[in-house]
Formats: structure tokens, sequence, C-alpha cells
């Protein structure tokens, strides 16, 4: 039997390199002796020490430790936790920086992974870079030898959680209460048995659902119930899967947004909703300048969600069909159809990779326009049943350039679709995430 091999031993002493180049995640590239060296906390152009964290047979990695030559991208981080929280990665540059690197990315995956470009690359959708947040997992752990409960984001490659005060990203609601919530989390009787708190914020509420392992004590309860009331926190429990989901204070509550004026969509708060809610109410602007409704316009609005794109949709055309994978989003959708008086939505439930499209009633007639929202893996599976519908245009919002790339490049070399214009949508503002938006034409 072979011998394992033994994992390299990782050099203690800082060393010296320069980056050439940043990765699509914002990390810099660094070649060392031949080998790829990805470096965290470098910027392209700068010379820097960095300790290894990891080697292996391929690549390694590392972390500076100091700034010998700066770029001139390089800002002070507006956040004390920004070299241990893995919550940011790019805190260390500049806003147009972050824009490039995310515009970058965008086009060197339509051409590697697409082989296209569109004719016009659109200018980048950007809002506040602080604060923007409104939508969080966060850990908590007790942690013996720091004397205190930890909540917040894990550490920069590591599985356990940053110690952090506060959380600049974060709407400051929640974001500068972080140590003040641990703190309470460190009086209950149940402190070592809160695994997490999700958080869902609207304009006016903050929703903190906890996830208790075990059932809380009497005295825990009422604890919890006091601080929700004298923090103006909403408190949910879940002892278990996301269908334990329960109010505890008050007894009705009710989380809503306004995608535009004029409409009100209310969701729970473990629903998928957008996490920056300014960029949200330019994208739908964005999408529907992009589509060129008009009154005629059947639609389709597929991974349609909440109805987040579909209620402003139904505002400007004849007919619009939202279509949904998740029983409980439909049946949210549906209710906030009736609750804005549009009767000119309707929202499907389907599993499109079971069953065609065409083979459902309300697509028979077909679609003149879609708009689509996939997840992260994309749409591969459902673009030749788009392409039978018949429609002349169609807008796509990608959370991921790498699948929207590859879906282009589908939709144009085998479906005979154009793609006009592409641009990215700065969702997350000092992340490597890349939110991007795409229109395709049919002559």
């Amino acid at each position: 039997m072979a011998r394992r091999s033994r994992r390299q031993r990782l050099p203690q002493e800082p060393v010296q390199t320069e980056i050439e180049n940043l990765s699509h995640d914002g990390r810099g590239i660094a070649r060392i002796d031949g080998k790829t060296t990805f470096i965290d906390g470098a910027l392209a152009g700068e010379t820097v020490m960095f300790q290894y964290s990891k080697k292996q047979s391929k690549y390694d990695e590392g972390r500076v430790t100091e700034v010998l030559t700066a770029s001139d991208d390089r800002v002070d981080a507006p956040c004390q936790h920004a070299a241990i929280c893995g919550g940011c990665s790019l805190m260390h540059m500049s806003a147009n920086a972050q824009l490039t690197l995310k515009q970058d990315t965008l086009m060197s995956q339509m051409s590697h992974f697409g082989q296209l470009s569109p004719q016009q690359w659109l200018a980048p959708l950007t809002g506040p870079t602080l604060g923007y947040r409104r939508k969080a997992r966060l850990g908590v752990k007790h942690v013996p030898k720091k004397g205190r409960v930890l909540v917040g984001f894990r550490e920069k490659g590591s599985p356990f959680l940053a110690l952090l005060e506060q959380c600049q990203v974060l709407d400051q609601r929640v974001g500068a209460r972080l140590a003040d919530i641990g703190q309470f989390i460190a009086g209950l009787d149940a402190h070592n048995r809160i695994a997490q708190i999700e958080v869902a914020m609207d304009d006016d509420h903050v929703a903190l659902i906890w996830r208790n392992l075990d059932p809380l004590s009497e005295d825990d309860t009422q604890k919890l119930l006091q601080f929700g009331q004298e923090n103006n926190f909403w408190i949910y429990l879940q002892p278990g899967g996301p269908d334990t989901v329960t109010a505890l204070w008050p007894e009705s509550p009710q989380l809503s947004y306004q995608p535009e004026a004029g409409l009100t969509l209310a969701f729970a708060p473990n629903d998928f909703t957008q996490v920056n809610a300014e960029i949200n109410e330019r994208m739908i602007q964005h999408a529907m300048s992009l589509l060129e409704l008009n009154e005629q316009d059947r639609m389709l609005d597929l991974f349609c969600g909440l109805g987040n794109f579909t209620l402003p949709l139904a505002k400007r055309v004849k007919e619009v069909v939202g279509v949904e994978g998740d029983a409980s989003l439909v049946k949210h959708a549906k209710a906030n159809a009736t609750s804005n008086d549009l009767n000119n939505a309707t929202f499907e439930l389907a599993d499109l990779t079971k069953t065609a499209l065409k083979d459902y009633p309300w697509a028979k007639a077909g679609f003149n326009k879609i708009l689509l929202d996939p997840p992260r893996s994309g749409a591969f599976d459902v673009l030749g049943q788009l392409a039978e519908l018949g429609a002349q245009r169609i807008v796509y919002v990608s959370c991921n350039p790498a699948t929207l790339a590859r879906d282009a490049g589908e939709l144009v070399h085998q479906y005979g679709y154009t793609l006009v214009s592409a641009g990215i949508m700065d969702m997350f503002p000092h992340t490597a995430h890349v939110e991007s938006i795409a229109l395709f034409v049919k002559a």
C-alpha cells in the first residue's frame, strides 16, 4: 500500500514577494520558484511580506503581514476587523478598484466560458458601501478561553468564529450590536446551546431568528422576550428545521419592503430576499428598462421567489406568470399579488427539471419576453425550453458570472440569441461576489 504523503511543513518566517495580478476572488497572485501563490490582502503591483497558510502540490496560499510598496488602489479598511473577519475580502481595496475587479471578472468569464462578448458593456449599478446588508446568518459560539460568547462571521480561512465587536457592512441596527448580543447570550442558561442567529430587516423592523438547540428554560424565554422589547428586536425561535421558525415577540409580526413606489411585498424572516435594498430597487428598474415593456407583453418570470420582479412587471404588462420551485415562496407571492390588487400576475409551483415548461397549461400560449434570476447553479437545464417559448427578449439576472457566461454561450451559439448588453451590479461591496445582468434579443 502506498504511504500517504505527509502534509508540507509551512515556512515559519515571512517571505517577500511581488504581486503580479489579482484572482477573481480578490487575492494577490505571485509566482515563487515557478509556483503560483494566492495571497490574501495583497493588491496587484505591490511588494509585500506574507506568511504561508497552506502549501499544496499545484499552488500555495498565504496572507499579507506587511506591505512594503503599496498600490494606489490600497485604502485603509473602514472596519477594525477587516484583517481577520472572513465576511469581507476586499476592504483594503478602493471602491473603484473593486468595481474594476468585478467588471474584469465578468468580462473574462464571458470570454472563457461563453466565447463571446456583449455588444455593449453596461455601467455598473452602485449604492452604499457600508451598512447595506439587511440579511445575514450570524454564527454564535461560547468560547471559555476568550471568556465570552462570540457572535458574527468566521475568521478568514478558518472554521472558527472571529472575535468581533461590530460589523460595518451590516445595517447598523444589528452591525453595531454584535458584542452586546454576545454579552446577552452569555447570561442565558442556554449560552452554549444557541447555534446561530439569522437576521432579516425591513425599513422599520429587525427580526432575529434564534437557532436554539434545546428548548429554552422559562427564565431564558422571559429574558429573550425582554431583550427583544427593550431593543426593538422581533424575536423568533427555531428549535429544528426551517419549518419550525415561530415568533416569540410580537405575536403576529410582519416584515415588508417596497421594491418600487406603490408596491409592498410581505416576507417571512427566513424567506429569500435581496440583502441590499437600495441596489435591489435600482436593479428592478434597470431590468424593466432593458425589457422595453409595453401593455401587450405576456411575460414569464422564472425563479420568481416572492415576486420581487413579478409584481413590478405586472404594473407594466398585460400578463405575467411567476414560476418558483419553493412552495412557501409561491404561497407568499400569491398573497403579495392579492394585497397589491394585481390580478394579472399569477404564480405557479413548478420543478422544470422534471416537467417541461411547454407541458404546463399556463405556458402553452408562450411568452414574448422572459426574466430569469436563477440560483448560483444557473439555468442551463431550461435554456432550450425558454427558446421554444418564442421570447424575443430575455433579461438574465445572475449571482454567478461563470454560470451566466456558460448559459449566455448556449443562448447565443445554440439558440440564436444575441447578447446585446451585460454589466455588474454591486450588491455586495467589499466582497468578491459578482451580481450581474444581461440582455439577450432574438431577431
